[in-house]
């Protein structure tokens, strides 16, 4: 357990997690919990004060609630993805809201967490974007070739679980009760899956994992 957390920390330590939330305790329990992680980390509490953050130094995870003092912040993540930065945004919803975990998703969020936030899942979320990262940069760099699908580093970890139900063969009301969302969001993944993938339909899907 020792060398396991201390692998994770040294893996973390120049790594800053920036949260925009504006309910302070949620703010501070998320700090103190990725600080635990060895991260580096960021609260604020308005938009504004985001922003003024997001200029000074570009983090490598944001983690932001879908609305701040009553103010949307799906505008600020398409700017996020606009600025083609590469940083994964994880989204907070206070309550179930299925029509803005969708259109998050549609922008890039690369998933939404409705609290009460299952931190482990969260962390294990962020901790497999950022390795994710670090292969694709030591493949651009030349070190050494991908084996897997072409695309399959794109796919956030919950796209992954998505593709894994469906080429089990679960249809998306199935594949939805078993990761706890709507079948409308498995469709949202499945779309994305397959655009990133370079899948025309289900059955390509099926056909360019099992022959990779």
């Amino acid at each position: 357990m020792t060398s396991s957390l201390y692998y994770h920390n040294s893996f973390n330590r120049d790594r800053i997690v920036q949260i925009l939330e504006s309910d302070k305790d949620t703010g501070e329990a998320l700090s103190v919990l990725f600080r635990l992680e060895g991260f580096q980390t960021h609260v604020s509490r308005t938009l504004t004060q985001f922003l003024v953050q997001l200029d000074r130094r570009l983090p490598d995870v944001i983690i932001m609630n879908m609305q701040v003092d009553r103010e949307d912040t799906l505008p600020t993540v398409v700017r996020i993805k606009s600025m083609r930065m590469g940083t994964p945004v994880f989204m907070l919803a206070d309550t179930q809201n299925i029509d803005g975990a969708v259109e998050a998703m549609k922008i890039g969020a690369a998933d939404v967490v409705t609290k009460p936030i299952d931190t482990e899942n969260l962390v294990r979320a962020v901790r497999e974007v950022l390795r994710q990262d670090v292969h694709i940069g030591a493949v651009q760099s030349g070190y050494h070739r991908p084996v897997e699908v072409r695309g399959f580093n794109q796919l956030t970890p919950r796209e992954r679980q998505v593709l894994q139900l469906i080429t089990n063969g679960q249809s998306n009301k199935e594949a939805g009760r078993e990761l706890g969302i709507s079948p409308r969001t498995i469709e949202v993944h499945r779309s994305r899956v397959m655009e990133k993938l370079g899948a025309r339909n289900t059955a390509d899907l099926v056909r360019i994992v099992l022959t990779s």
